[in-house]
């Protein structure tokens, strides 16, 4: 009897030590409230009253719709902190009762989640594409005068493209995004952008007219339709499942990222990964003890985390991240997982 109440007593411990752990916590000199200002995202404001700037939905009491479709904030609009019956902290918005007015408010002028113009080059250009993306893709066949590469103002013609779409965009494959754990899987490809092209004259094979050239242009390369950027609506917030994966690529071809890089990683739609997650950045370590003059044994040092990122484009096996936070240089093959 005695054994089975220790248990119990230690159970009941254990119980309410990981549930203080997992409590939410304020960041240190939390403010009271906010005044929300141009410049200002979700994810810097979040940081301004929350260690965990991913448990953005809980102290604002979002269920998964309120997430996916956050109530817009917007210049002007003070933020403020407070508790409710058992003490929790929670955010809303102050509403200003002496001056009532109806007024509208125009979609762009809301908070994003992170700075749109880092990202804006990711949503309306894919500089990376899934394995197949560009298979079925429109292709130059053959170029003005034959000539090996075209520039501005230069004529392309080119097959399998939709008469219907008039601007497109100009890519070449690049190098092969391999899965770090499948070697033999290919995930997509580093495109390269080449520029942009004006369809003048649909048929089989279609003229083009090339508009902007970043780089020569020539037969081979691949077409897609031109796209807008499209910001979405998301709030940061970490999966509802546990993720493992890793960084399979750093925009730039640097090898090394930190904060406000661009990453890909190996994890996508298919794996339940959506816009507005938030990933740790984790890494293994190795060192060597020498045992004696002539052998020397390996230790596996428990992960460190290195860094956050936020998801904020997904496809289905790759997505792209932007490095929100980072403790030293992100590399390669680092650990994603669920913070």
């Amino acid at each position: 009897m005695i054994r089975i109440i220790s248990a119990l007593v230690l159970t009941v411990a254990a119980t309410l030590c990981n549930a203080a752990s997992d409590s939410m916590q304020l960041a240190d000199q939390a403010p009271s409230s906010h005044t929300v200002v141009r410049g200002d995202t979700l994810w810097d404001i979040s940081a301004r009253f929350l260690k965990e700037p991913w448990r953005w939905p809980e102290i604002w009491r979002m269920n998964k719709e309120q997430i996916r479709n956050p109530h817009r904030i917007y210049p002007g609009d003070v933020i403020v902190l407070s508790y409710d019956a058992d003490g929790k902290p929670r955010l809303s918005i102050q509403e200003n009762k002496l001056q009532p007015k109806i007024y509208s408010r125009q979609v762009d002028d809301s908070i994003p989640s992170i700075a749109p113009n880092v990202i804006e080059p990711f949503l309306s250009t894919p500089l990376i594409v899934e394995a197949d993306g560009l298979d079925n893709a429109a292709s130059i066949v053959s170029t003005q005068q034959d000539r090996v590469y075209v520039g501005n103002g230069d004529v392309a013609y080119v097959k399998n493209a939709d008469p219907a779409v008039r601007d497109w965009q100009v890519y070449r494959n690049g190098k092969a995004l391999l899965d770090p754990t499948n070697p033999d899987r290919v995930l997509g490809y580093e495109a390269f952008y080449l520029g942009t092209a004006k369809q003048t004259r649909p048929g089989e094979p279609a003229t083009f007219e090339i508009l902007m050239a970043k780089q020569e242009i020539g037969r081979g390369d691949r077409l897609l339709p031109a796209a807008k950027p499209v910001l979405v609506d998301y709030v940061p917030h970490k999966p509802d499942t546990r993720v493992d994966g890793n960084v399979i690529s750093v925009y730039g071809g640097v090898g090394v990222a930190g904060r406000g890089s661009i990453v890909s990683i190996n994890r996508g739609t298919s794996d339940g990964i959506e816009i507005g997650h938030i990933l740790a950045l984790e890494r293994n370590r190795t060192v060597f003890e020498r045992t004696d003059s002539d052998h020397r044994t390996s230790l596996l040092i428990p992960a460190e985390r290195v860094g956050l990122i936020f998801v904020f484009r997904s496809f289905k096996n790759i997505s792209y991240a932007l490095v929100v936070q980072s403790t030293g240089t992100i590399e390669d093959n680092d650990f994603v997982r669920t913070p």
